[in-house]
C-alpha cells in the first residue's frame, strides 16, 4: 500500500460540512469557515512561527476563497482584527516573506498608488509538504505494522495428513 492510498474512501465535501455543522453549529458554518491543513499547526515550531505569525497566516487564509484568486486583506484590516498596531503586521509579514513562507504581490494602480497586497502561500506549502509526506508515510507504516501483527496473531490451523 502506498502512502497515498487510503483504506477508506475520503468523505465527500457535503459530509465534511455536515460533520462540521454538528461540531460548530449551522449558524457558525453558514457565516464562513477556513480550511487549514492540520500539519501547519502541528509543525508551527519547526516552521519558526510564533503565535502572532500563525495568527496572521490564519487571517490571511480566511480571505483565500479559491485557488486561483490570492487573498488581499489590507494590513489595516489585519491589525484591527488582531488588536495590534499596523506596523506590527508590516514587520511580521516582512519576516514571513524573508522566511519564504509567504510572498507579497503588489497591486499597483494609477498615480503611484497600490491596492492592498496579494499574498501567495506557495512557500508555506513547499515548506510544509515534506512534513505532510513524512506523516503520511508514518501512518502507512503503522497501518502495515498493525496488519502484520494481526496476521501473526491469527491462529494457525493444524494440517492433518491421512496415512
Amino acid at each position: 500500500m502506498s502512502v497515498t492510498d487510503t483504506p477508506n474512501p475520503a468523505p465527500s465535501t457535503t459530509e465534511l460540512i455536515r460533520e462540521n455543522e454538528r461540531k460548530w453549529g449551522k449558524a457558525m458554518m453558514n457565516v464562513g469557515w477556513t480550511a487549514v491543513p492540520s500539519i501547519i499547526l502541528k509543525k508551527q515550531k519547526q516552521l519558526g512561527l510564533d503565535a502572532l505569525d500563525l495568527n496572521i497566516i490564519l487571517h490571511l487564509m480566511s480571505y483565500w476563497w479559491t485557488a486561483g484568486e490570492l487573498p488581499y486583506p489590507s494590513k489595516k484590516t489585519l491589525a484591527e482584527l488582531m488588536s495590534v498596531d499596523e506596523s506590527t503586521i508590516r514587520r511580521r509579514i516582512a519576516k514571513l516573506e524573508a522566511g519564504k513562507l509567504i510572498k507579497r504581490i503588489l497591486r499597483p494602480v494609477a498615480g503611484d498608488r497600490h491596492k492592498s497586497n496579494q499574498y501567495d502561500f506557495s512557500g508555506l506549502i513547499e515548506a510544509v509538504t515534506p512534513f505532510a509526506e513524512e506523516e503520511l508515510a508514518e501512518r502507512a507504516k503503522t497501518r502495515e505494522q498493525k496488519a502484520e501483527r494481526a496476521r501473526r496473531m491469527r491462529p494457525k490451523k493444524p494440517t492433518l495428513t491421512v496415512i
